[in-house]
């Protein structure tokens, strides 16, 4: 059994504690700071437990050869270097974004792809970091991550168990939380492979494991939960068909309300394992059975087939 907890702000995180419920913005705020405050209100409204962003320096981020490459923005055509400028909050907003989210009580942090961002984001002392999926074999930037010595999620959409065992192994588990993903945007449901948050739960019981969903629609990360995922993650937005990459495959607030309502009940409704006749069932008990039972005290599986 995974039994593994990780103190992530106020919240512990795994096994017999409340699903992590992560919203994430990333930059689907287009760079607009009214609709930053828009969506972490809607993650409060939701109950979420913190939002996430997402922070990268352009200029080490974009490959040189496509800095000038001109695509279509909601801003007109611009050189891609420029749209990335644009779409990336600086020292101001996120002091802002740090005070707003302070001030509602909702925990933040940011997935950083590169170094420097680390650097950045160090000053607004986060309680936690995720390196995104396509930074898992980007060994300097998870060691960066891990030397400020604050929990660390990797999540492991587009990668292989060997890549995902070199990660671990260059960070060690200590504080590490691992998220089963799959990196298609929207992702449909042949491909989320469910089965392997057990299966990362066997092969690292001293992490939490988690997930961190990209498809259309709330019913495959409820089975997330009910396969034992401890925290997970989902892209929230205002709506849908706004302009951006990862737009078509996030939730809207709405949907985030119903998201992390049913998880709650998921959470109640698993229980321990342990069978026993609950209070509302001794009426019906009573009523119903014609036969009472000399096994009624006994334990589950204790009675052999043939009755002794």
């Amino acid at each position: 059994m995974n039994n593994a907890t990780v103190r992530i702000g106020s919240r512990i995180v795994g096994e017999g504690h409340p699903v992590f419920v992560i919203a994430e913005i990333g930059i689907n705020h287009n760079g607009s700071m009214a609709n930053a405050r828009k969506l972490i209100d809607g993650a409060v409204l939701a109950g979420c437990d913190a939002v996430k962003f997402q922070k990268r320096t352009p200029e080490l981020c974009v490959p040189r050869d496509q800095w000038d490459v001109e695509r279509d923005t909601p801003w007109g055509r611009m050189k891609y270097i420029d749209y990335r400028r644009r779409v990336e909050f600086g020292a101001q907003e996120y002091a802002a974004i740090d005070r707003y989210c302070r001030d509602r009580e909702i925990l933040w942090f940011a997935s950083c792809w590169d170094e420097e961002s680390v650097n950045f984001m160090e000053q607004f002392d986060p309680p936690c970091y995720k390196a995104a999926s396509a930074s898992l074999t980007d060994t300097p930037l998870l060691l960066k991550a891990r030397s400020t010595g604050r929990p660390l999620i990797i999540s492991t959409g587009m990668s292989t168990a060997g890549e995902i065992d070199q990660a671990v192994s260059s960070l060690g588990r200590e504080e590490l939380l691992i998220a089963h993903s799959t990196s298609t945007y929207p992702c449909p449901p042949g491909e989320l492979n469910l089965k392997v948050i057990q299966t990362l739960k066997g092969l690292y019981p001293d992490c939490p494991i988690g997930y961190s969903g990209h498809e259309v629609g709330l019913s495959p990360t409820w089975a997330a939960v009910s396969l034992g995922a401890t925290f997970v993650e989902r892209h929230i937005t205002i709506d849908r068909a706004m302009w951006g990459s990862d737009q078509a495959a996030s939730v809207e607030i709405s949907g985030f309300m119903r998201l992390v309502s049913n998880i709650r009940d998921i959470e109640k409704a698993m229980g321990d394992g342990v069978k026993r006749v609950y209070e509302g069932e001794i009426g019906q008990r009573k009523k119903l059975r014609r036969v009472p039972s000399e096994a009624a005290a006994l334990p589950l599986g204790k009675v052999s087939p043939n009755g002794h």
